[in-house]
C-alpha cells in the first residue's frame, strides 16, 4: 500500500496559511504553487549551472573550509549520518557575501532574495499557528530570527548522471534531515525526492512538470525549528533516489535555499543556532 499523495497547497487561497502548517506539522513537507518563484527563471537557472559544472572554471572556486563557501567536488560530497558513502554529488555554496562565479550571471542571487523573502512570509505563518505553549517557547518571533543573517544559503546541487561503477549502496543524497529552520526548493525536474511518512513508508515526492508553467515549491522543516518548537513540527527524513533507466543518464540540478537564523538566536535551553550548525556541519564531515 502506498503512501498518500502530497497536497499541493495554492498561496493564493485564503487557507493556505492553515493548509501549510498542518502539511508541515503532518509530513514536515508542504508542495506550493502561487509563489513569487518562476519556471522559466528555475529552468534558465539550472541550464546556466549545469554548464558551470560542466566545465573546468569551477575548480577556481574550490571549497573553504572556513567560510563554507565555493564549489564542493564530489569527493568533498557529504557523508549523511549513520552512513558510510558519500553522497553521489557535487554543489556550490553561495552567500551574499561569498564567492559568486563571474562565469554564471546573478539570476541565482535575484532567486535567493525571492526565496529568501517567501520564507520568510512562510516563518510568520507557522508562528502564528503554532499552539500558544509552543509559540511562548520561541525565543524571539520565527521572522525576527533571520533578520540580517549572514548565514542563509543557496546551495546548487548538481547530480551527474550515473556512470554504473558507483560503490554499492551509494545514492545521490542518503536518507538525512536538513539543519535549518525551513527549505525551500523549487521543484527538479526529474524524479527521485522522497519524504519518509511517520507510518514508516517512503512518499514520492512531486516534480516539475515541463507541461505546467507554474513552478512547483517543496517546502520542509529542519532541524532548527524542530528545536526551536520542542518537537512540535518534525524535520522529517529525506533522501534522493539514484534513478533507472534513460534518466540514469541525465544530470539532475537542484536549488535548496536553507534558511539559517543568526548564529547568537536561542533555539533551545541547549543550543543555539550557531552551536547546532557548528556540530551538524562536523557530523558530515564538512567540518574539523
Amino acid at each position: 500500500m502506498s503512501a498518500p499523495p502530497l497536497p499541493v497547497i495554492d498561496l493564493r487561497n485564503s487557507d493556505a496559511p492553515q493548509r501549510f502548517v498542518a502539511s508541515l506539522r503532518d509530513t514536515g513537507f508542504a508542495a506550493l504553487v502561487g509563489t513569487p518563484i518562476r519556471a522559466t527563471a528555475m529552468r534558465g537557472l539550472a541550464d546556466e549551472w549545469l554548464a558551470f559544472f560542466r566545465s573546468p572554471a569551477k575548480a577556481a572556486y574550490r571549497w573553504d573550509p572556513v567560510r563554507q563557501d565555493g564549489w564542493f567536488p564530489p569527493e568533498q560530497s557529504e557523508t549523511a549520518q549513520g552512513h558510510t558513502h558519500k553522497d553521489l554529488k557535487e554543489f556550490f555554496h553561495l552567500y551574499p557575501w561569498g564567492r559568486w562565479p563571474v562565469e554564471v550571471s546573478d539570476a541565482a542571487r535575484r532567486h535567493a532574495e525571492t526565496a529568501t523573502a517567501l520564507a520568510a512570509t512562510l516563518l510568520g505563518w507557522v508562528e502564528a499557528h503554532s499552539p500558544a505553549e509552543v509559540r511562548a517557547g520561541y525565543s524571539e518571533p520565527l521572522p525576527r530570527m533571520i533578520e540580517g543573517s549572514q548565514q542563509t544559503l543557496l546551495r546548487v546541487l548538481h547530480y551527474p548522471p550515473l556512470a554504473g561503477d558507483e560503490p554499492t549502496g551509494a545514492v545521490r543524497a542518503a536518507a538525512h534531515g536538513d539543519i535549518n529552520l525551513l527549505t525551500i526548493l523549487p521543484a527538479a525536474a526529474e524524479p527521485g525526492l522522497q519524504v519518509l511518512a511517520r507510518d514508516g513508508r517512503w512518499l514520492d515526492l512531486p516534480c516539475a512538470s515541463a507541461a505546467v508553467s507554474e513552478q512547483l515549491v517543496i517546502v520542509n522543516t529542519g532541524d532548527m525549528l524542530q528545536e526551536a518548537s520542542g518537537g512540535w513540527f518534525p524535520s522529517t527524513i529525506h533522501r534522493v533516489l539514484n534513478p533507472m533507466g534513460e534518466a540514469a543518464r541525465r544530470p539532475r540540478i537542484a536549488l535548496p535555499l536553507f534558511l539559517h537564523p543568526r548564529p547568537e538566536v536561542r533555539l533551545s535551553a541547549r543550543h543555539t543556532a550557531g552551536s547546532h550548525l557548528a556540530g551538524r556541519l562536523r557530523e558530515l564531515g564538512l567540518k574539523d
